[in-house]
């Protein structure tokens, strides 16, 4: 298989999982309003089912705008550099994003995750183990080491061309 349909299944995959996820949000927090607002019976769930999914789509959505290029940056003084300054400096972002993401999403994250499957922490309102919304920690993680190392990888054949 080649890198650029592995990379597009990827792709795919995330976004899929991240616009569904945001889906179900909307869902669910509407659901909410209606119980809460026009039957004067909230439900117990909703609440707690909108936030782990807040969560899932704020990590996730992390990943899809690094893919995308699409993260808040302050480009002012960055723009004022030469090219291949301006080259070296987004190698070393790219790199840092990638030790930041093995080190803390993907390592931290697999620790906690493997603490709450083995001393299992049950959601109040769902009755499921916490460990399943910590997921979203190393998933995330997984996705944002290999976006940031791909566009690295990238940069540093651009600065050997030139």
């Amino acid at each position: 298989m080649k890198w650029k349909t592995i990379k597009k299944i990827l792709d795919k995959f995330l976004e899929t999982i991240t616009a569904a996820s945001m889906a179900i949000l909307v869902i669910v927090v509407t659901w909410q309003v209606i119980t809460r607002f026009l039957l004067k019976n909230p439900s117990s769930w909703t609440e707690e089912l909108a936030i782990y999914l807040m969560i899932w789509v704020g990590m996730l959505g992390s990943a899809v705008a690094l893919n995308r290029k699409a993260h808040l940056g302050i480009d002012y003084f960055v723009g004022k550099l030469k090219i291949r300054q301006r080259t070296y400096l987004e190698l070393l972002v790219y790199l840092g994003i990638a030790l930041f993401a093995i080190t803390v999403l993907i390592a931290g994250g697999m620790n906690i995750v493997s603490f709450y499957f083995a001393v299992p922490q049950l959601s109040p309102a769902l009755g499921i183990n916490v460990a399943w919304v910590y997921l979203a920690i190393p998933i995330s993680g997984f996705f944002i080491a290999f976006y940031s190392l791909e566009f690295f990888i990238t940069l540093l054949m651009t600065l050997k061309k030139q």
